[in-house]
């Protein structure tokens, strides 16, 4: 996880743990902002100020102890999420706790309520935690297809991707043009909804409209032009990104999520100058929204990306 308290990545920010607690059926704990407290009235994830010399995790730890109850066991980074309210700078460092003893209880009177992730309304949240539901609701891989120029062994290679519980599809294909290339989009779509899986078209609103796909994942040429009233109406949002500026763009837009690239070197794009995981780090430490590292990346490569402040993986070969 990023230094949380390095300047120039949060500055004088408020440092704030947070934890994502779960049980047996897989939900996650929320609790209820007491009136007269920041944010009152709200529900948020628990947690609490880090004090001086503790690290996020030993924050972690004494706070929900103190709150419900519980002695966590181990974690692992989810998302970091700086903002700022006007009146108050806060730098959320979320932590999913993969283990913990203890049944979680008020301790403070806090209402709590367990929830599956897809039934977080984020209008019930303050704002900073909105980006905590996106990176809950988002999986560790991002599968960006292949062009395609054998419509049959396309999808083979996108079976083969569902079969083995890849969850988010970006179609990403232009060899193809008119009633061909909707044909396989609405395939393809037929597929993924058939594993549970979400699909989001490379660029193209009127085709993810068309044939009724999850969302849309923009260029970052598009970047440039959007509004927020188009991601609003694209349904999940998705935007490539290769600078802190692009970064900050697609957070102002209201994008669910980020790919920053690339992060290792490629053979698709040999003259492009990598990023590696350092510079990687300090660029998505300073932007609110999930990120996805994409180039050189392999499956496996997960954990090391989730350590730099990523969401997960994704990519095309290596996919």
């Amino acid at each position: 996880m990023p230094n949380t308290g390095a300047e120039g990545v949060s500055g004088d920010a408020l440092q704030v743990a947070v934890g994502v607690v779960r049980d047996a059926a897989d939900r996650v704990l929320i609790a209820q902002r007491a009136p007269a407290r920041h944010q009152g009235g709200y529900w948020e994830f628990p947690g609490g100020k880090i004090e001086p010399n503790e690290t996020a995790e030993s924050a972690l730890t004494r706070e929900l102890a103190e709150e419900l109850g519980i002695t966590v066991q181990a974690t692992r980074p989810l998302i970091c999420v700086p903002h700022d309210y006007g009146d108050r700078r806060v730098y959320l460092n979320v932590l999913e706790v993969l283990d913990y003893t203890g049944v979680p209880a008020g301790l403070e009177e806090q209402p709590l309520r367990w929830l599956t992730t897809d039934a977080l309304d984020p209008a019930a949240f303050p704002a900073a935690n909105r980006a905590i539901i996106s990176a809950l609701q988002l999986p560790l891989h991002y599968v960006i297809s292949p062009d395609c120029t054998d419509p049959s062994a396309w999808l083979a290679g996108l079976q083969a991707a569902l079969q083995r519980g890849e969850r988010l599809i970006q179609f990403r294909v232009r060899a193809l043009a008119g009633s061909d290339r909707s044909a396989l989009a609405a395939e393809a779509l037929r597929r993924c909804h058939a594993h549970g899986a979400r699909l989001l078209i490379n660029g193209d609103a009127a085709l993810a409209r068309s044939i009724g796909a999850e969302g849309v994942h923009w260029t970052a040429a598009q970047l440039q032009q959007l509004s927020r009233q188009d991601v609003l109406a694209a349904g999940v949002s998705g935007g490539s990104c290769h600078s802190p500026a692009e970064l900050a763009l697609a957070e102002s837009l209201g994008l669910d999520f980020a790919v920053l690239s690339p992060v290792a070197a490629t053979r698709s794009h040999p003259e492009a100058t990598p990023l590696g995981w350092g510079q990687f780090t300090q660029w998505v430490s300073e932007t609110a929204l999930p990120v996805y590292a994409l180039g050189g990346m392999r499956p496996d490569d997960w954990d090391q990306a989730r350590a730099a402040g990523a969401q997960g993986v994704a990519g095309i070969s290596g996919f």
